[in-house]
């Protein structure tokens, strides 16, 4: 089914994955609506999504407070109409660090933002998408899942990509028949300002051997572009297929 004319809403849309997702989207005939923090980084995300034909609304808000979810969802649907695709890109990859350093504060911060957030916007949105008889569900994840041990230092981050794959599937088993489906998309290592973040303050925190791999893919150019990413989900998000975990390298 084409998605010409349905009304999209991506988190994380102010930069990276989230930007390129959120245009390309535009270029098929999708308004969207993009969310993240900063309203100058949305600002830009809208400008190139008009300046290619389509049509985006900034929507700033907190997401690592779940309760800030109808306030966003009631936006897009009062200026766009009811999204009947969502995005859930935003995500932290704090706190690094031994296990032992970190703070039930800080496990918390990560779970509300990388796993409670996605699932409110899941629920807030399934009642018009199951009316409708279709809707697509993406939640963008890491690889780290397959292989968490690699991520020594990245505890948190590991363990709340691990449950938001377990919510998705689960998820997509609920909704089975409904028109729904709910997927997982493994974006691989993209040059992103997380990836930066991780490269300038990970040293000490992560783990050396971590820490230097994450250097040496920057330093090799082996991180692939936010556009190429997100071209390899579009290929696969008007599809009927539910309860997948999509990887940027298998083929579509």
């Amino acid at each position: 089914m084409s998605l010409y004319g349905k009304v999209a809403l991506v988190t994380g849309a102010g930069r990276g994955i989230g930007r390129s997702l959120a245009t390309a989207l535009g270029e098929s005939g999708v308004r969207v609506g993009c969310v993240a923090r900063s309203q100058d980084e949305l600002s830009r995300t809208v400008e190139l999504v008009t300046s290619r034909g389509g049509s985006a609304l900034a929507v700033p808000a907190d997401l690592s407070d779940p309760h800030s979810v109808p306030d966003v969802v009631r936006r897009v649907t009062t200026q766009l109409g009811a999204p009947l695709i969502l995005i859930n890109n935003a995500a932290t990859v704090e706190p690094l660090g031994a296990v032992g350093d970190l703070t039930p504060d800080a496990w918390n911060a990560a779970f509300r933002l990388n796993v409670i957030t996605p699932a409110a916007f899941s629920a807030a949105l399934l009642p018009g998408m199951t009316a409708a008889g279709w809707g697509r569900i993406v939640n963008v994840s890491s690889a780290v899942v397959a292989r968490p041990e690699t991520m020594i230092g990245g505890n948190a981050y590991a363990a709340s990509k691990a449950a938001l794959e377990a919510h998705t599937l689960n998820l997509a088993a609920e909704l089975a028949g409904t028109g729904v489906t709910v997927s997982v998309y493994r974006p691989g290592s993209v040059d992103t300002a997380m990836q930066a973040l991780i490269r300038r303050t990970g040293r000490g925190r992560l783990h050396a051997a971590t820490y230097t791999r994450f250097v040496r893919s920057h330093e090799e150019n082996k991180l692939i572009s936010p556009d190429d990413s997100a071209r390899s989900l579009m290929a696969r998000l008007a599809g009927d297929a539910t309860g997948q975990v999509w990887d940027v390298h298998d083929p579509c």
